[in-house]
This record gives structure tokens, C-alpha cells and sequence, in this order.
């Protein structure tokens, strides 16, 4: 396409500066996981190749070396072009042989810009595309953010809430569903209960990086493995496991790999589930520390900073409201890579650059949003007295007596409290024979969080 200026104080070349041109649309560019993939597939690429015999030997070391510099981040400001570019990520693919051919060139003491003795594309992109790079690239950046930063943080939050569902256990408040009393639970149980949302999260964590460590290198354009060797793929991904610490491995069909992200849809969808758990609990805690006088005020949260600029003394769940953003976020990123999931045509999918953006945004939002809830709220939250005062007055402990005095008898008692104001214990000592220390027995909270259908029955004998 003829020559075109490039600055002097560039890595990067003609074709990188096209894609400056033609793309200037954001001011996002792809993250840095996503560059040290690039770098490593790249270093990886070149390792096997010369292994292979297909690469001179003499230039082996210099791109190794220059693709470890863009994989360890100190080249970053020469990865220049938008997210919003090529949907098959092209653009970036060159932008990146093109700064690790001019930095090996400058490791062999040649001329900048001059493809001489490394060329972008005849020995840093050998036995490569794009259309099988970039889709490795979206995956291992991905994987990364899973395996170093989300799972860690699952981790702490699972033990976080099963320490306070240890130090929560013998206090007893009202259950509630449909924003209405229920019958009694243990504050202790209600953590258990989000602890176990998160083990599940983790095992979710765990599938999608299953998904993500599957990478498509060594299809090239379409999936044939046209102009690369038949070991190549499965040569780089022993030397790309041994850069990230975890098994990567060459996928069983690089036909569905290259013409679908169906993948990175699988992955997000775990990320999207994990999210919903997430608000869930965030949601709880908030509602169950409102007040401190109006609201439920369970449990106190911790005072991290001052909520109000006029209301002196406001504290608010701030701590919870970000997680809450954060899980609206990941769940606009999920719908998001779901369609661009859908724009596979033939054998590519055209919008690879915008899902690794989201699917990586996703992950390293959760990880740092849940270690900001785990170590800032979740470690420094205490129960108040307030739940277990209320038991007494609950209404739905009646449930205990229906067994023995039946249903409609005890829904009668339940409606006489709600008008009287009084409790459940009062009214049963003014309409039944059970006398007050079976009653007590019968409407005892311990004895309502835990099975009782072979106790109360033994009682209604």
C-alpha cells in the first residue's frame, strides 16, 4: 500500500501506523494481560520454530528476547492501536510483530525500520495468523486474570464468611422471605449459606479457566494449519505453560477454535453467575446493616468513611455499593461477548479485540472488587442485638405449633398477634390448653433452625 510516516522514536511500523489512522475511535487500547500474551505466544512461536529448524538459529535469541520485554510490559507504550479496530484483531497481530521485529533488529545492531535481519512477518508471525494468535492471545490473557487474580480472591471471601458464620452461630434471628418474616435461622447460617455461593463460584471460576487454558495456535488462517508445522501447536503450548505456571494445551479441533469464541461465551457466562452470587450477598449485608434505628440493623458494617456532605453522622454500605457496580458491569460485559459470540460468519469471528477486552475487564473487576470487599467490610462486620430481640415477636413461629394444633388453629393465632401487638406465646396462653412450659418448648427459637419433623411430631402425640 506504498510508504507511510512513522515517528522516529517507534517500535512499531507502516502497518500499525494504518491502523492509528483508520481506527481513531477510543481512547481504549487492549489490556496488559492481553499484550504479554501476545509477547509470549510470540516468544513461544519462536522457541519452536527454531526448534524446528525454521527459524535461523543466529535470530532465535533476539526475538525471544524482544518478545519477553513486550510480555514483561516494558514496551507497552508502542502498542498503540484502538480496541475498535479489525474484528479480527489484525491490527493488533502486526502491532506487535512489528515492535518485536524492530526491537530484535535493535538488539542485533541493525536499522530501525529496515526488516533486516528480523522481518515482522517472515520470522516473528512464521507458522502464525492472526485469526489463530489473537484468539490464543484473548484466551491466555483471560486465563491469567482467572487463575492469578480471581481465584485467590474467591478463596479469601470463602474463608472471610465461613469464619463469620462460625462467630455468628448461636445468635438466632428472624428468617425472612418475600421481604416478610419467616421462621427463626442463625445469622451464623445465613453466612454459611453465602459461603456456599462462593465454593460454588470457585468451582465456576475453575470451569471457565477449563474453557480458556484450550488455545487455537498452530491454525492459522482457517484452521487448516496451513504454513506451520504439524508439531507446532502442541511445542508452544508446553512453552507457553511454562510461562504461566498452569497447563495449556492445543485444541482437539481448530476449526470450531478459530471460527467461534464459543469459549470466552462459556467463560463469561461463569463470570456472570459468580457476579449474581456476589450481589446477592453484597445485597444482603447492605439491607441486613441498614438504620443504625430505621432500618434492620442486624448487623453492623464497618465505618470507612463519611456518608453524607450534609447529614452529619451518616455511614453508608459503600463498600457493598461497589460491588454492586462491578456486578452490573460484568453482567453488561457478558451480554456484550454473548452477541459478539454470535458474529462468527464461516471460519472467523469478527469481533475478537472488543470480547478480550470485556471477558479480561470482567475478571480483574472481580478479583478486585472482591478482595476489596472481603479485607474492607466482610472481616470487620458484627452482629448487633437487635436480630435476636426481635424472635420473640415474630409471627412465623407459629409454624412450630401448627403440627400439634394444626394449621388453621395456628395461622388464627398469628393473625390475633399481628392485631393485638402481643406474641405468639401470649396468645397461645390465652386460646389453647398447652400450658405455658410446653409452650415455651413447642415456640423455643434453638429448636426451629434445625429439622423437626420427628420432634414436634413425637410432640403432637
Amino acid at each position: 500500500m506504498g510508504e507511510l510516516p512513522v515517528p522516529t522514536t517507534a517500535l512499531w511500523g507502516a502497518g500499525t501506523q494504518r491502523a492509528v489512522l483508520n481506527f481513531p475511535i477510543s481512547q481504549l487500547r487492549l489490556p496488559r494481560r492481553f499484550v504479554q500474551a501476545l509477547g509470549r505466544i510470540k516468544a513461544a512461536a519462536a522457541k519452536t520454530n527454531g526448534d524446528l529448524g525454521l527459524l535461523p538459529k543466529e535470530l532465535v535469541p533476539a526475538i525471544v528476547q524482544a518478545a519477553s520485554e513486550v510480555a514483561d510490559g516494558q514496551l507497552d507504550q508502542h502498542f498503540v492501536v484502538d480496541v475498535f479496530q479489525t474484528g479480527s484483531g489484525t491490527s493488533t497481530n502486526m502491532n506487535a510483530n512489528e515492535v518485536i521485529a524492530n526491537r530484535a533488529i535493535q538488539i542485533l545492531g541493525g536499522e530501525l525500520g529496515s526488516k533486516k535481519p528480523v522481518h515482522p512477518n517472515d520470522h516473528v508471525n512464521f507458522g502464525q495468523s492472526s485469526n489463530d494468535v489473537i484468539p490464543s492471545a484473548l484466551h491466555l490473557a483471560a486465563a491469567s486474570a482467572l487463575q492469578e487474580a480471581l481465584l485467590p480472591a474467591l478463596g479469601e471471601l470463602q474463608a472471610a464468611l465461613l469464619q463469620k458464620a462460625t462467630t455468628f452461630h448461636d445468635i438466632i434471628k428472624t428468617g425472612r422471605t418475600h421481604l416478610q418474616d419467616a421462621t427463626p435461622i442463625r445469622l451464623g447460617q445465613e453466612f454459611t449459606g453465602y459461603a456456599g455461593q462462593i465454593e460454588r463460584g470457585i468451582a465456576r471460576a475453575e470451569h471457565a479457566l477449563s474453557e480458556l487454558t484450550e488455545i487455537a495456535l498452530g491454525g492459522t488462517a482457517v484452521g487448516t494449519g496451513i504454513n506451520t508445522h504439524p508439531d507446532f501447536p502442541a511445542a508452544a503450548a508446553k512453552h507457553l505453560s511454562v510461562s504461566y505456571g498452569f497447563a495449556i494445551r492445543e485444541t482437539s479441533n481448530h476449526f470450531q477454535a478459530q471460527a467461534t469464541l464459543d469459549n470466552a461465551v462459556e467463560a463469561s457466562a461463569s463470570l456472570r453467575t459468580i457476579a449474581v452470587s456476589l450481589y446477592k450477598i453484597a445485597n444482603d449485608i447492605r439491607w441486613l446493616g441498614s438504620g443504625p434505628r430505621a432500618g434492620i440493623g442486624e448487623i453492623a458494617l464497618p465505618e470507612v468513611q463519611p456518608g453524607s456532605s450534609i447529614m452529619p453522622g451518616k455511614v453508608n454500605p459503600v463498600i457493598c455499593e461497589s460491588v454492586l457496580m462491578v456486578c452490573a458491569k460484568v453482567l453488561g460485559n457478558d451480554a456484550t461477548i454473548g452477541f459478539a459470540g454470535t458474529t462468527g460468519n464461516f471460519e472467523i469471528n469478527l469481533m475478537m479485540p472488543l470480547v478480550a477486552y470485556d471477558l479480561v475487564e470482567s475478571a480483574e473487576l472481580l478479583a478486585a472488587v472482591i478482595t476489596n470487599f472481603t479485607r474492607q467490610c466482610i472481616t470487620g462486620l458484627t452482629a448487633t442485638s437487635s436480630g435476636p430481640e426481635m424472635v420473640e415477636r415474630g409471627l412465623a413461629i407459629c409454624t412450630s405449633l401448627a403440627p400439634i394444633i394444626g394449621y388453621d388453629k395456628a395461622a388464627a393465632i398469628a393473625k390475633e398477634a399481628a392485631k393485638t401487638g402481643e406474641t405468639v406465646l401470649q396468645v397461645a396462653l390465652r386460646t389453647t390448653d398447652l400450658g405455658e412450659a410446653r409452650l415455651r418448648a413447642i415456640l423455643d427459637p434453638a429448636l426451629m433452625v434445625e429439622p423437626s419433623a420427628d420432634r414436634v411430631g413425637a410432640g403432637a402425640g
